[in-house]
């Protein structure tokens, strides 16, 4: 069925947080207006999505203080054996060479505070100086012989820091240290791993887009890291791992890079897709913050990132990590800042002051606290949006119907007032945590006031549908039209079919049957899309999960372009393009548009270069009877999402 095109959704959204701007008073909070838009359909909270990493140096791995404070908070992975000790680490007699393990940190004693903590683990088989029947043994033990069912298994940590791409902190001591080699390993051990236990879940190394040393080819490679790996080892994996460290000298600058989640996990999957062929699961299992490591910036961003990971479907996010001693101290948001990459303080003290004692808990563990009060496993995220640049607002909906909505206050110095208006519901809980507290603040009642600096979770009572929600959709796509397809979910519904545009929905059109094809697409676009069904009632569902698709370019054209990606060093690169028209031979002109506000053109040769705003344009008087290539530097401050859009002289051109 063709859809009836672009008819803007009119039946309100779940919820819409107004603005109260009260006039004249200069202390009055400026407003914010939020909107959740329930059409909008995000992930669905795995029950793994909270995560910390611990680490077999750490003399409180397992004991019960720290597991009691984990269960406490919602941690449901933790990691082991700790970064690049997972590449020294021999499990069978608790030892790394070359590195510290302190007394009782053994596997045993791991896996009783993670049971402890109501918890499953994510275990780091070493590939850097072990073997693959070192790990297929690790894996009888744990889930033959000690019945733990470990199911989630990494192999390696950072192996792109071995030395291949000129720096060198991870073990590794194969001689061949190319991305291929590692490849090849990670099928070796996931054969060896699944022939213990077939249930095991393997995850390969990945980089992370945008972060070095993405898009780089070292010499003697045939691709990069990921499409390498990607391409050997994605037959043999069930997921992909990426550690995320974003780069800010202030705490306003580490804040703002969590607008980057969506492409950098788009881009991520586009490169399984493209290289792998399958779909494989994301498990973030390293991130922190540059800036406020122990005070409000760190729980801000903790909040911030682990929603932002988890609304796109990453299966775990996991914070570096549970002790780790302070390195600078210095003030930050008014509260000392040990430098400390902990959730839990050391105990231990610098040249002008001593952390708190040991075990207490630092503001980025109340940022996972609080998240785990937010967004419990079972929950979908839903969109939702604020008007305002330093109010983040996350929403998820609870199977009976409720809706969380977190938000979250970045600026420092002032409050922001928000009039909620949800209709037909109630506030029913207010969790908020506020810059120098020691823990979340509950109450029944909420002043519509976002502190500063703070997080505030607010949980109104709804009604659940009765509808399930349909199943995954999947697309098909050409230049201009797309055919969405999904599962049955109910016999005599009605679907209906909408483009996520973040604070609305955009009606494509309706069907009673499974598929809906959609023309007049714009070429090269990504589009978000969600399925809902109703019925004769009048009963609407939640929304299916998300399908992202992206139109092209065309089949054929009487031109074509064809874009090289010819020299990247993860932040610029420069790019190669050919264009050949079998009907332009004089002068001409060639326009695209990049992806992203963060790319741009910094020069170019063989023509004229212009770009305004994210569109570029490059004219030449050389002809075109052979063929033409032109050439440019780009910068990228972000993930480096390419063009799939190019018209020569106004006409559309296929890729070559």
């Amino acid at each position: 069925m063709t859809a009836r095109r672009l008819r803007w959704a009119a039946w309100p959204v779940a919820a819409v947080l107004v603005a109260a701007v009260p006039a004249a008073a200069a202390a009055t909070p400026a407003g914010t207006t939020v909107t959740v838009n329930a059409k909008a359909g995000l992930a669905t909270v795995p029950d793994t999505a909270v995560g910390v990493n611990h680490a077999v140096w750490d003399s409180q791995l397992g004991t019960d203080a720290v597991a009691d404070l984990y269960g406490a908070a919602g941690v449901r992975t933790m990691r082991y054996p700790g970064g690049s000790y997972g590449d020294i680490y021999h499990w069978k007699d608790n030892t790394a060479p070359g590195g510290y393990v302190a007394p009782d940190t053994d596997f045993d004693t791991f896996m009783g505070g993670v049971r402890r903590a109501g918890a499953q683990p994510v275990v780091i088989a070493n590939y850097g100086t072990g073997t693959p029947e070192e790990a297929a043994d690790w894996v009888r033990y744990a889930n033959v012989t000690k019945g733990y069912g470990v199911k989630y298994w990494e192999i390696g940590n950072e192996l792109y820091g071995n030395g291949h791409y000129g720096a060198n902190w991870e073990a590794d001591n194969h001689e061949d240290k190319s991305p291929a080699a590692y490849a090849a390993g990670v099928v070796a051990y996931a054969e060896a791993m699944k022939a213990v236990d077939p249930s095991v879940k393997i995850g390969a190394v990945l980089t992370t887009p945008a972060n070095w040393p993405d898009g780089i080819v070292a010499a003697g490679d045939t691709g990069t890291w990921n499409q390498t790996v990607l391409s050997i080892a994605g037959p043999h994996v069930d997921f992909v791992v990426l550690h995320w460290y974003p780069s800010g000298s202030t705490a306003e600058e580490a804040l703002s890079r969590t607008e980057q989640v969506d492409d950098m996990l788009y881009l991520a999957r586009e490169q399984i897709t493209r290289y792998a062929g399958r779909s494989l699961g994301i498990a973030l299992t390293e991130t922190n913050t540059p800036v406020g490591m122990n005070t409000q910036p760190g729980a801000l961003f903790a909040a911030e990132a682990y929603a932002s990971m988890l609304e796109n479907g990453v299966f775990t996010v996991d914070w570096w990590d549970t002790h780790n001693g302070p390195t600078k101290l210095s003030t930050v948001a008014g509260y000392p800042d040990y430098g400390d990459f902990g959730l839990l303080s050391s105990g231990t003290c610098l040249d002008g002051g001593c952390e708190p004692a040991l075990n207490t808990p630092f503001a980025p563990y109340f940022g996972l606290k609080m998240l785990s009060t937010f967004a419990r496993p079972g929950d979908q995220f839903v969109r939702a949006e604020a008007d305002d640049p330093l109010v983040d607002a996350h929403a998820a909906r609870r199977p009976n119907g409720d809706m969380a909505v977190l938000l979250v206050n970045k600026d420092p110095a002032a409050a922001r007032a928000v009039d909620l208006a949800f209709e037909p519901s109630s506030v029913s809980e207010v969790y908020t945590f506020t810059n120098g507290a020691s823990s979340i603040a509950r109450s029944s009642t909420w002043d519509r006031t976002l502190p500063p600096y703070s997080l505030t979770t607010v949980v109104f009572h709804a009604a659940a549908s009765p509808l399930a929600a349909p199943g995954q959709p999947t697309a098909t796509t050409t230049d201009t039209t797309a055919t969405i397809t999904w599962p049955a979910s109910a016999p005599g519904v009605k679907y209906e079919v909408y483009r996520e545009l973040g604070a609305v929905s955009e009606e494509w059109g309706e069907t009673t049957g499974t598929s809906l094809s959609v023309e007049n697409l714009v070429p090269g676009t990504r589009y978000t899309v969600n399925v809902l069904a109703r019925d004769a009632a009048g009963h609407v569902s939640w929304a299916s999960p998300p399908v992202t698709l992206t139109t092209g370019a065309p089949a054929s054209s009487s031109c074509t372009v064809r874009l090289t990606d010819v020299n990247d060093w993860a932040s610029g690169f420069v790019g190669g393009i050919h264009v050949s028209s079998s009907v332009v031979t004089g002068d001409w002109t060639l326009t695209f548009t990049w992806p992203t506000a963060r790319q741009r053109v910094t020069s170019g040769w063989n023509g004229t270069w212009v770009q305004e705003g994210a569109a570029v344009t490059v004219t030449s008087s050389a002809g075109l009877a052979s063929g033409a290539d032109v050439g440019f530097v780009a910068d990228y401050g972000g993930p480096n999402i390419l063009p799939t859009a190019f018209r020569l002289n106004g006409t559309l051109c296929s890729l070559g």
